[in-house]
This record gives structure tokens, sequence and C-alpha cells, in this order.
């Protein structure tokens, strides 16, 4: 499945394309491909990834890519819905409530990365900038900026 040299996930991507080529099922395919690769991400250690409908388009030109024998764009793919998973819901339920995390950690759809910007660049919304450029806050302080939002500034 993985040859030497491959990186874990452009070889379970490999895999899922793979697996999407054969159609074994009528109906059903996305789903049941979408599950094997998400067991095949937790047993080599990664968080599973989430396709969203949104994506679907990119998915679906990423799939064809890997079944012309490129799977990097589907792999560049699965890495970044890891990585937006991580930092959506791993990283926020480990940090803890002044843990500093980086705004897509606390982003929601009221509340987006843009949005959290915004804020900070008004002073309401209390962060830090990190040496590689990326802002990072806490949810005590996005809790902290939820309570005042409303309140006028004096």
């Amino acid at each position: 499945m993985i040859s030497a040299g491959e990186h874990v996930v452009e070889g379970i991507a490999a895999a899922h394309g793979a697996f999407e080529r054969i159609h074994p099922f009528l109906d059903g395919n996305g789903r049941t491909g979408r599950l094997i690769l998400n067991m095949l991400l937790v047993r080599f250690g990664y968080p599973p990834a989430i396709i969203y409908k949104r994506d679907r388009t990119r998915y679906l030109k990423a799939l064809r890519r890997s079944d012309a024998g490129d799977p990097g764009p589907l792999g560049e793919m699965i890495a970044r819905a890891v990585l937006d998973n991580l930092y959506r819901f791993v990283v926020p339920a480990v940090a803890g409530p002044v843990r500093l995390v980086p705004l897509a950690a606390l982003a929601t759809r009221e509340q987006n990365v843009f949005t959290l910007r915004a804020a900070i660049k008004r002073g309401r919304l209390k962060a830090q900038k990190a040496p590689d450029g990326q802002w990072r806050s806490s949810r005590a302080w996005l809790d902290e900026y939820d309570r005042s939002k409303y309140q006028r500034m004096r």
C-alpha cells in the first residue's frame, strides 16, 4: 500500500483513490470509501478527515487526478482535512480554557476566523501574535469577549 519514501498520507490517498476507482457498490461508494479512509488514518495515528459537501467538486477533481496516477492533490486535500479537524475539534478539547490556540481552533459558524481577527484589531478580543505570524487566543478570552460583545464600550 505505502511504498518506501512515500508519505503515509499520500499512500492512504492512493489507496482511497484505488478503492473509489473499483466501485464495488451500486450506492454508497463515497461514504464507504471515506469510512475506510478514516479507518486507515486512525490506524496510522492520525485523526479522521472530514470532507465537507462544499469541497465536493475539489474532492472529485482530486480523485480523477488520482485515477490518472497522481495522488498528490488528493493527499494534500486529505492532509488539510486532517489539520482542519485537529484545529477545530482536537486542539480545543485538550487545550483547556486558558491555553493559547490558533484562531482556527476557536472559530465557529457564527464567529469565523475573519470575525475573530476583526475583533482583535478592534481591541475587543485579547490575543497574541506568534512568531510565525499566526494569531492565538484562548477559550477564556473568547468567553470574555462573548460576554462583553453587546455591551457599549466606555
